[in-house]
């Protein structure tokens, strides 16, 4: 049997996105999984993405990482699934979906989605950087030379840290350039290396310079390898509220594969 498969990408941040509606895609093959991200022997992408029917919202999204595994929210990739969505005709302009970390809500303008993402009411000083979940797990720390920063051995060093090890944690590095503009660069969990964009650690680095104190803004840019996101919140009562993640959203291509890959 062949399943139609689309290839969607968010500033660099590529993922391999099916309809799942009817339910033809196994999502306990995590081999399936893992073979159709690698680049060499797959279609190569950062993660998969399932869209899937909801009784509550307009759909359900589920997100395996590149080794297989069904993970926390991918803020990228919940606007790329946004922008599938509309492609099939489930939503016009506007989305509330379900996801891992519970509902969100999105908004479509040409080629940016907007994403709210979940509240961020805790924020900590561990292992030398600042540690926060914004529907993944996030470590930020500061960074002076970031363009020749090998990213791929810090981040793997601070990623299977011992006090990290039990659920994983995805590293971020930041530079600033001025007050309302950082540069980024994140190893992802489940990828296990650098990947050109980040959502949810795009939202992890704007939160944190905001309590580091290191911006008044509450409207941030993230220059990522793969392009800019932005990032608005409020912050209120000791928690960040109103969260949105903006940025461009690109089909790629489409195709499909054999069920036994």
């Amino acid at each position: 049997m062949l399943v139609n498969f689309f290839k969607y990408q968010a500033t660099g941040n590529d993922f391999v996105i099916i309809n799942n509606l009817t339910n033809i895609f196994n999502k306990n093959d995590t081999k399936l999984i893992a073979r159709l991200c690698n680049r060499r022997f797959g279609i190569g992408a950062d993660g998969l993405i399932l869209l899937e029917s909801s009784s509550d919202f307009d759909f359900k999204m589920i997100y395996f990482n590149a080794d297989g595994r069904e993970s926390s929210m991918c803020g990228n990739g919940g606007r790329c699934i946004v922008a599938f969505a509309r492609r099939m005709g489930i939503i016009k302009d506007t989305a509330v979906f379900a996801a891992v970390d519970g509902q969100h809500e999105a908004k479509i303008e040409a080629t940016q989605i907007s994403l709210k993402m979940q509240d961020v009411k805790l924020i900590e000083n561990k292992g030398g950087g600042i540690i926060l979940d914004t529907g993944s797990p996030h470590y930020v720390s500061m960074c002076k030379d970031l363009g020749n920063l090998n990213v791929q051995i810090e981040g793997a060093k601070i990623r299977n840290n011992s006090l990290f090890l039990e659920n994983g944690i995805n590293v971020n590095f930041v530079d600033p350039i001025d007050s309302e503009n950082f540069a980024i660069r994140t190893y992802e969990r489940g990828v296990e290396g650098e990947t050109l964009s980040c959502g949810t650690g795009a939202t992890a680095v704007a939160i944190a310079m905001h309590a580091s104190q290191k911006t008044n803004s509450n409207c941030i840019t993230l220059q990522t390898q793969g392009g800019d996101l932005e990032v608005r919140f409020r912050f209120k009562h000791a928690s960040y509220i109103d969260i949105w993640l903006r940025g461009s959203v690109n089909y790629v291509y489409e195709g499909s594969f054999e069920h036994n890959f």
